[in-house]
């Protein structure tokens, strides 16, 4: 989150890219997302050394690593060719950014969805509400920490926009992270997996003669609140992040916020959710349930937009932390009950692939809020007279985003769990059956 945020300030504002362009192409990072159900299947039947997540949790950091770093070069590459004017220059600088940001995302991809299913192998439904608010609690601690670290380290680069400078220091920064990131996941990750038949709760006897990616899609499909809670996690995940290619520059251009302060944002973000997330996990859940609290999220993420657009009238940055930090914690609380929810419309005979689903609804929202994002802003201020400013095209999109948050709230009254588990153990029996034979 980090990595994106910040590329997407440096591209919009100090590099003066089209918004359009700048969502478009980091939205190849989520576009890839169907390779999440064929990870999801792999890490199901194939192991590594007698195991099926980690190993692929690993190469998956190692290759987005890599890639977040590659990623610094290239726009500033395609910055050189906008300059020069030359036609043949800018399209293959596109091209180039696209082709890293879709490798990038399935490093993610194949990271995440095997992670996931993990969480799943190693607990029960008792334990998931507390492991996923754990889980997502250090998650966010991750995101506080990786944005006051941005922010204390980019901060002697407030009101530089010489690429010259720029591009030197934000390498050796990207660099500095991702070697973070990968030995962080190296030592959380170790031995964390037991070999062979130890890990038996989402696992067939031999997962080498699991049902096929084709018979899984079709307990997938089995069931209609499949589509339904797929339709339900693309609204919210839409509401959640659609101001997230523009957030940081609408604290620049509306707030005249510098460089290392708009990085800061995530910070205050990330400590409103980690207080969301252990609400969320420790107490609301428990007591109000899953779909209750799913609902409460929503709600307060609707409130949280209006207040987010409002603000801008004011163009006072100490109310617009307020905000992001209020903003984090109804997320918090949403999230964890969504991600128990998610985690429960799974079977555990085909956790992966269920898993790589539920991703690929996440994923395909954060491209589609990626391009969105980018693309009314440059909607808006086009059609936007001169004297709405610079506030009035964001607060076009903040609009949008709470009319998305709608939606979810609507949605999530047709998500019915005991339906599920009853059409899709249905269907599995009768998949599992026809294996034998």
């Amino acid at each position: 989150m980090i990595f994106v945020g910040l590329l997407n300030r440096v591209m919009l504002t100090e590099l003066g890219f089209p918004g359009l362009l700048v969502g478009g192409a980091l939205a190849f990072e989520q576009l890839v997302a169907p390779a999440r159900i064929l990870f999801g299947q792999i890490s199901d039947t194939h192991a590594w050394g007698g195991r099926h997540r980690t190993p692929y949790i690993w190469l998956g950091a190692s290759l987005f690593c890599g890639f977040a770093v590659l990623m610094v070069p290239m726009i500033f590459r395609l910055h050189s060719a906008f300059a020069s004017g030359q036609g043949w220059a800018i399209g293959l600088g596109i091209a180039a950014v696209c082709g890293i940001a879709a490798c990038y995302g399935l490093s993610v991809s194949l990271a995440t969805t095997p992670y996931l299913a993990l969480v799943i192998d190693l607990t029960d439904e008792e334990e998931r509400p507390r492991a996923v608010g754990l889980i997502w609690c250090l998650l966010t601690v991750g995101i506080v920490v990786g944005a006051i670290v941005s922010a204390i380290s980019l901060k002697g680069l407030d009101g530089i926009r010489d690429p010259s400078l720029l591009e030197p220091a934000l390498l050796a920064f990207m660099a500095k992270v991702a070697a973070a990131v990968l030995a962080i996941t190296l030592l959380a990750t170790w031995d964390m997996e037991p070999r062979g038949a130890a890990l038996h709760r989402s696992r067939a006897a031999d997962r080498e003669e699991a049902i096929t990616l084709r018979a899984a899609w079709g307990v997938i499909t089995s069931s209609r609140q499949v589509l339904v809670f797929f339709s339900f996690l693309l609204a919210f995940t839409l509401a959640v992040f659609l101001q997230d290619p523009i957030l940081e520059s609408y604290g620049a251009e509306v707030f005249g916020l510098p460089i290392a302060a708009t990085a800061g944002l995530s910070a205050i973000w990330g400590v409103g959710t980690l207080a969301g997330l252990l609400l969320a996990g420790l107490l609301l859940v428990p007591r109000l349930g899953k779909v209750v609290c799913a609902r409460l999220g929503c709600q307060l993420i609707l409130a949280m937009l209006v207040l987010l657009l409002l603000v801008g009238l004011t163009a006072n940055p100490q109310l617009l932390r307020v905000v992001m930090a209020l903003f984090g914690m109804a997320t918090g609380i949403g999230t964890n009950a969504t991600l128990v929810l998610m985690l429960d419309l799974t079977l555990p005979e085909v956790a992966g692939t269920f898993v790589g689903v539920w991703g690929l609804a996440q994923a395909y929202s954060r491209a589609l809020g990626k391009v969105m994002g980018g693309g009314l802003l440059d909607l808006a201020r086009s059609l936007l007279p001169d004297a709405a400013g610079a506030y009035g095209p964001f607060a076009a999109v903040f609009a949008l985003e709470a009319a998305i948050a709608v939606v979810a709230l609507l949605l999530l009254r047709r998500v019915n769990v005991r339906q599920f588990r009853e059409d899709t153990g249905r269907n599995l029996d009768r998949v599992l059956a026809a294996e034998l034979e």
